[in-house]
């Protein structure tokens, strides 16, 4: 790692200069999830897809980009993503005057590539991810942005940690943590902040099955890639781990737990059902957890669920969530 981990006083200073730009989403009590599981288990959820652009990232764009020079700031800024951090990128640079160009990938939902248009972004479409990041790669170079990567940073760590903090003030008292892991940048950032204010809690990842780039670096020792991505949770596809946000998780993340998609499908139903949300299938992740690999060992125990975002229109929510009595 070559910056060290935030401090909570950097992330502290991060919550308070962010007040203006972003919603402080509230801690929930899930009394119908909780009647659903059963265990005897008390759940909260952190819904971050009531912050501003439908997801935790405006956090971390945010941060990027309010720690970029004057000069930084007029030649703009470019990302790579599935649709949300795209759409966080256009509403960071438009908060601070600056243009985005933003790489998104041919199959985004319809409704990402209209709210990424509405801050003012340019989109180049590719469909490929690791051709995304080169594609980006080649607007930096030619146009001088400066690249808000999706995931990795101290920066990005240091705006998703401002979530952890938030659970850690409103929350008296919990257990575990989970947080769904797309690249590492939401876990790493959440899991360095809570363990420095409540070391006894466990923190645990929840990845795709189709995309278990960190349960792969986790086994080799060190950030490794996936050939193909293949889940339904897109915006957890995440082509490779990176040093920093690999070296948060390693350092924080006492588990790793997978669910399939077919667990992500009940679980978006079974939210809607309960807490009547409408959620993409990232944000249905951590529920799908507790309710299937993690429902025996959290037992009697307090938990919250990171619902990290849900920018998905109603047909697409229709199609791919599966509804249970």
């Amino acid at each position: 790692m070559t910056a060290g981990p935030p401090t909570i006083a950097a992330i502290q200073a991060l919550q308070a200069s962010l007040a203006g730009d972003i919603t402080r989403t509230p801690m929930l009590r899930c009394a119908g999830l909780e009647a659903h599981i059963g265990a005897d288990v008390r759940i909260w959820a952190k819904p971050e897809f009531l912050q501003r652009t439908g997801t935790f990232k405006a956090r971390g764009a945010l941060a990027v980009v309010k720690s970029l020079t004057p000069q930084q700031i007029k030649a703009g800024v470019t990302a790579v993503s599935a649709g949300n951090h795209a759409i966080a990128t256009a509403y960071a640079a438009k908060a601070v005057g600056a243009s985005a160009k933003v790489v998104m990938m041919s199959s985004a939902n319809p409704s990402r590539i209209a709210a990424c248009r509405s801050y003012g972004a340019d989109i180049v479409f590719t469909d490929d991810v690791h051709q995304a990041f080169r594609i980006a790669e080649d607007i930096c170079e030619q146009e001088g942005r400066y690249f808000v990567h999706p995931y990795e940073g101290p920066e990005i760590a240091t705006g998703t940690g401002t979530i952890g903090l938030e659970i850690c003030e409103d929350c008296d008292e919990f257990d575990a943590v989970l947080v769904s892991i797309g690249g590492g940048g939401l876990m790493g950032g959440i899991a360095n902040a809570i363990k420095q204010l409540r070391p006894g809690c466990e923190l645990i990842g929840v990845e795709p099955e189709g995309a278990d780039s960190m349960h792969r670096s986790f086994a080799a020792g060190e950030p490794c890639g996936i050939d193909e991505v293949c889940t339904i949770a897109d915006s957890l596809g995440a082509p490779f781990a990176m040093p920093y946000s690999f070296e948060l998780c390693r350092d924080n993340v006492d588990k790793l737990v997978s669910v399939d998609d077919l667990e992500l499908r009940r679980s978006m139903g079974l939210l809607f059902r309960n807490m009547k949300i409408a959620v993409e299938p990232a944000c249905a992740a951590t529920t799908a957890a507790l309710a299937g690999p993690l429902r025996e060992s959290l037992a009697g125990k307090s938990v919250v669920l990171v619902m990290c975002g849900s920018n998905i229109d109603w047909a697409t929510f229709a199609e791919q969530a599966i509804f249970e009595d």
